[in-house]
């Protein structure tokens, strides 16, 4: 019914008041309308066997009830925008589209450690730069599977089809000491110095501070190739008695000098390990002989430098560092045949020798890792 009854126009029918009112921004009915709308009223209340009161008030339940039905509608379509279900399975070709042009652009990727497996991070503002830059219009073009982007929200629903295929996800830094339970297994995750340890959040959302983490590895044809190589030389080591006997000769003077390269290996590293034990009490701390050769570098920085002295590790409590430090003067005078160093301390009640190293604390500058914003 065009009608709304509302306070302004009165009329009397069954010893109850119906009242009128005009939309917002209209003039008032007008009496005639007004009898109108009555009659209106009650041949519909006549024909659902009601009385005029039953009928508005069911009028009324069935306004109330679609203005529920529409807020709820309303508040399911906000959290599906806010929070778009990912659902496992093959991923869209549209989705394999963005990823794809998004590999091949400068993210200025930062390598990051997910359940143990390095990963390539990237923020979520460079990706949506890619996006809106002329090279996504220009790949378009080549490629229709690329959604059209020319607005923000379809630029966001661009992003997100990265999180729906599980291509990419959002991942925070984690907390080693998160709610300091240490659960068991915790101590297992060993944190690699200068790489973030990062997990992945349940949230998926598209702001420009967050961080994403590639799980597409893209069309692999690298690691195809290296599989393929692995395989021939497999099956060529297989085929070893075939092989000529010039060529097998080859290869045994090549392994005699391969067990001779490993040989002084452990001879080198049996020699450095006496000379630091010499150098040690001799021109304490001790001397190192290629001291980054058993550190987590490459294979060319495990002999670079040629030498170094041995870094002292911090001890934890005062007095751990008092006794190590009375020890090593002790063991020196030991070997020496000197006294250890004596140093006074005085005192407001009377002045006391000790006969130990004096410890000063030293607090070295701690630098902590600052992530490039731009």
């Amino acid at each position: 019914m065009a009608k709304q009854e509302e306070p302004q126009g009165q009329g009397q029918t069954e010893g109850s008041q119906i009242q009128f009112q005009s939309p917002p921004g209209q003039p008032p009915p007008t009496p005639e309308q007004v009898e109108v709308m009555k009659r209106q009223l009650f041949a519909e209340a006549q024909k659902a066997g009601m009385s005029v009161p039953e009928f508005l008030n069911k009028m009324k339940e069935q306004q109330m009830a679609q203005q529920q039905a529409q807020q709820q509608a309303q508040a399911q379509v906000q959290q599906q925008a806010q929070q778009q279900p990912i659902q496992p399975g093959p991923p869209k070709p549209e989705a394999l589209a963005v990823a794809n042009f998004l590999k091949g652009q400068d993210l200025k990727l930062r390598t990051c450690i997910l359940n143990g497996q390095r990963k390539d991070m990237f923020k979520v503002k460079r990706a949506l730069r890619a996006l809106q830059s002329p090279a996504y219009a220009k790949a378009r073009s080549k490629n229709p599977l690329l959604p059209e982007i020319t607005d923000r929200t379809s630029l966001e629903s661009t992003f997100k089809l990265l999180p729906m295929s599980l291509l990419a996800l959002r991942v925070s830094k984690s907390d080693p000491h998160e709610g300091h339970n240490h659960a068991p297994g915790a101590h297992k995750i060993k944190r690699v110095k200068g790489l973030w340890t990062v997990k992945i959040e349940q949230q998926q959302e598209c702001k420009e501070e967050l961080h994403f983490v590639w799980l597409y590895e893209g069309a692999q044809v690298k690691q195809k190739l290296y599989a393929f190589g692995a395989l021939a030389l497999v099956f060529t080591i297989v085929m070893f008695p075939l092989w000529p006997m010039k060529l097998r000769l080859g290869v045994w003077y090549l392994s005699m000098g391969m067990l001779g390269l490993i040989g002084l290996f452990f001879v080198m590293a049996i020699f450095r390990l006496i000379l630091f034990a010499i150098t040690m009490f001799a021109v304490p701390p001790g001397l190192w002989l290629y001291p980054n050769l058993f550190e987590d570098v490459g294979f060319f920085d495990s002999f670079r430098p040629l030498w170094g002295w041995q870094e002292e590790k911090k001890k934890g409590k005062k007095k751990s560092k008092q006794a190590g430090s009375a020890n090593a003067g002790a063991t020196m005078a030991a070997f020496t045949g000197q006294p250890a160093p004596a140093t006074a301390t005085t005192s407001s009640a009377a002045p006391q020798i000790q006969t130990s190293n004096t410890q000063q604390r030293h607090q070295a500058p701690r630098v902590e890792e600052v992530f490039d914003e731009d």
